[in-house]
């Protein structure tokens, strides 16, 4: 990135609000966001973010893409990157006491002991329960699965318990669980943390030691589901599905080739084929 566009760039970024908007869309990657979910989520007013959205395209930060009547912005990774380098490389001269996060991108992951792994969801009563009960179950021992919510309720939906019990899946254990048990000093450090509804994605999170790979399979809250029981049964029935897709996606990585940096391709790919492959 040149000079020129760096301090546009970084300009854009020095407003508080402009700043909060490009961290939401950043734990969005690599899917894209409709403005009324980003002033629910910020708390701005539809004209204010409009504005703020508009500053951070000229930037060359985000962009902008139409399905249907919406619009969904999303950020610019590989402007992103640059601006990333231009500080690091460019003012920072790489220096690697300046820079240790950033060292030996190519590192293989590989190691010999399991993957630790936590789902994240609002409530912690369906969807990061499904997804820590098939991640614990079709990971043929690789994964140590993990699952928190940033307003668990009192304890699983019962609705979700019968349907892992109605495909096989053990409960016992499963629990509902708040998110700061996951962030105490002693607590496991994860190797992935993955959001799977867009509430969860939208809360401001502090860094995560280790610097895990993320990823967001944003989907609706089944408990949220109306009718008779049989619809709303249905409708866990489908989550479930749509989970056990991302979760047999997800081991099936070639984990012992892939590099960091690959393995986040990876993960990010899963997010969009599955909602290619939902639309159709």
């Amino acid at each position: 990135m040149d000079h020129s566009r760096a301090i546009h760039a970084f300009a854009t970024l020095g407003h508080p609000d402009r700043l909060a908007v490009f961290r939401l869309l950043m734990r969005f990657v690599p899917q894209g966001v409709r403005p009324t979910e980003m002033a629910e989520a910020l708390g701005l007013k539809q004209n204010t973010l409009s504005h703020h959205l508009a500053d951070l395209a000229a930037a060359g930060l985000v962009q902008v893409q139409r399905e249907g009547r919406s619009l969904y912005y999303s950020v610019d990774l590989d402007a992103t990157e640059g601006l990333i380098g231009y500080l690091a490389l460019d003012v920072g001269r790489a220096r690697p006491d300046l820079l240790p996060a950033l060292q030996n991108p190519q590192e293989p992951i590989m190691r010999d002991t399991d993957f630790d792994v936590l789902f994240i969801c609002s409530g912690n009563s369906a969807r990061s329960i499904f997804a820590e009960a098939l991640l614990r179950d079709l990971g043929q021992g690789k994964f140590q699965a993990f699952s928190a919510g940033f307003a668990p309720k009192a304890e699983p939906d019962a609705f979700a318990l019968d349907v892992l019990k109605r495909n096989g899946h053990s409960i016992e254990g499963l629990r509902s669980k708040p998110l700061a048990e996951f962030q105490k000093p002693d607590a496991i450090v994860m190797d992935f943390v993955f959001t799977v509804c867009d509430t969860a994605a939208g809360e401001e999170c502090p860094p995560w030691e280790g610097q895990p790979i993320t990823g967001h399979w944003g989907l609706p809250d089944p408990v949220k589901a109306t009718g008779t029981d049989a619809e709303k049964a249905l409708v866990f029935a489908q989550t479930y599905a749509m989970l056990r897709r991302r979760i047999m996606a997800f081991v099936a990585l070639p984990f012992e080739s892939l590099n960091k940096l690959a393995l986040q391709h990876g993960v990010d790919a899963i997010s969009t084929e599955a909602l290619k492959a939902e639309k159709v």
